[in-house]
């Protein structure tokens, strides 16, 4: 990705691409005022605007004319650097949504002098001319990608600076005593002690209390980022792709009466009162000698390892209590520690009083129709339980980001050292090493410390135009 320090002035449709009622195209860098002013002007002019001599954040309405020929009537608005969200020059042109109208506006700019945005590289601009810092930035991303008013709320947590505060209160602490560390290294001959290595140790011991809570915290920030991971399971027939199907309300997984029709994993994601929960149709778990099948059966028992929550399916017509609780002991040997939901099939079939007498051992089963979508709603109660259950201590920072939570174990490693240093009385040159890569590894969380590569990598996750 090429520096906003080079100067350029970058143009991209900012809302999805193909036809709609509006489009918006933003236009950034410090030639942006006088680009788009040539083929913009009011209705009450002829001539093109300067839209240097108006007012920032205002809204202008005109036309996109060039030669005379009228492209578009639009809405333009002006926000000026450095009060902007890349801290440059910033137009963004609301036009009408037809794509013809949208490049023919996006050619006349790039003829003018604009060039086309990398992905990300208008966030990127942010983050260089101080308006985010690097885990802020990320953040955008994810406000962007969320799904459910849970991961939209953590998103705009983390956006607003909540993560930042915490990583900068940890990271000035740590620079405070680093200081004093080095400033020994100077007067090392003197035999000095500027940074007390008992006030050190409890730095360190808090840090890293800190830290843990930090990390433990992402087990539920990636849950609430990519949707709680619901495994269903059961016997080939239970009714597996026909409750997915009934829980997604479209015709997601084949259903059919032939055993063993389900032969991957098939996913999809749905929001249950503001939760997303991300749902796995697995193959039947069943002995066979069908090659796909048995490969179909061997991916079952990962994703039940991978899972939070296990819905598993039976068919109330098929099983004794005897044999229920069998197959779920076999069940519990490829869980880790997910929540377990038992759930007995095709009551419409059976004689409910009955079903509810054989199987009134197993605590809070739960009994449904997949086919008649009898019940669903108290499925559904069990799994906002669980994740009000799971969520019900939800830190005030939680970690939702994977190169975070690298980090931070990194920092948590380095600080590890500098306790054994001072156990081991080591020189203040050996501490001061040590403190130096803590800092490093918290500094690269916000931006303090980066490198071309990461920032690469970072900003191009990102859409066009964002």
């Amino acid at each position: 990705m090429k520096s906003p320090l080079n100067n350029d002035t970058i143009v991209a449709l900012s809302t999805p691409p193909g036809t709609g009622a509006i489009a918006v195209i933003r236009v950034s860098g410090k030639d942006a005022l006088n680009i788009c002013g040539n083929i913009f002007r009011t209705k009450k002019h002829t001539k093109k605007t300067d839209l240097s001599a108006l007012k920032t954040h205002t809204v202008h309405y005109g036309e996109i004319a060039y030669n005379n020929i009228v492209v578009d009537d639009v809405v333009l608005t002006l926000f000026k650097a450095p009060t902007s969200y890349t801290g440059e020059h910033i137009v963004e042109i609301s036009c009408h949504g037809s794509q013809y109208i949208q490049q023919q506006i996006l050619q006349l700019l790039i003829k003018h002098g604009t060039r086309l945005a990398n992905a990300g590289e208008f966030t990127f601009r942010a983050f260089l001319n101080g308006k985010f810092d690097l885990s802020q930035a990320e953040a955008v991303a994810d406000i962007i990608s969320s799904h459910s008013a849970t991961s939209h709320q953590v998103a705009m947590q983390q956006m607003r600076g909540g993560f930042s505060s915490k990583i900068k209160v940890l990271r000035d602490n740590l620079i405070n005593f680093a200081s004093l560390v080095e400033l020994e290294l100077d007067f090392s001959e003197e035999d000095v002690e500027f940074a007390s290595k008992t006030e050190l140790a409890k730095l360190v011991d808090s840090l890293q209390s800190i830290i843990e809570k930090l990390i433990r915290s992402f087990e539920l920030g990636n849950v609430i980022k990519n949707g709680v991971p619901v495994c269903i399971a059961g016997r080939p027939n239970a009714g597996k792709s026909t409750l997915l199907n009934a829980l997604l309300d479209e015709e997601k997984s084949i259903v059919s009466d032939i055993p063993g029709t389900t032969r991957d994993a098939i996913e999809d994601e749905i929001v249950i009162e503001g939760v997303s929960f991300r749902f796995i149709d697995t193959a039947g778990l069943h002995n066979t000698s069908d090659t796909i099948e048995s490969m179909g059966v061997a991916r079952t028992y990962e994703k039940l390892k991978q899972a939070s929550v296990v819905i598993y399916l039976f068919d109330v017509h098929e099983l004794s209590s005897t044999e229920l609780q069998k197959e779920l002991d076999d069940l519990k040997l490829h869980m880790t520690d997910a929540e377990l939901i038992i759930t007995g099939n095709k009551i419409d079939k059976e004689d409910i009083a009955y079903t509810k007498k054989e199987f009134a051992n197993f605590k809070d089963i739960i009994f449904i129709s997949s086919k008649e979508k009898q019940n669903l709603e108290e499925l559904k109660a069990h799994l906002i339980a669980f994740f009000d259950k799971k969520s019900s201590n939800i830190p005030e920072t939680i970690i939702t980001n994977a190169r975070h939570v690298e980090a931070l174990q990194q920092t948590f490693n380095a600080l590890v050292c500098v306790k054994k240093g001072l156990g081991k009385k080591l020189s203040s040159e050996l501490l001061a090493s040590d403190i130096r890569d803590a800092l490093y590894h918290l500094g690269l969380i916000t931006g303090e410390v980066s490198t071309d590569d990461l920032l690469q990598t970072i900003f191009s996750r990102f859409c066009i135009g964002k």
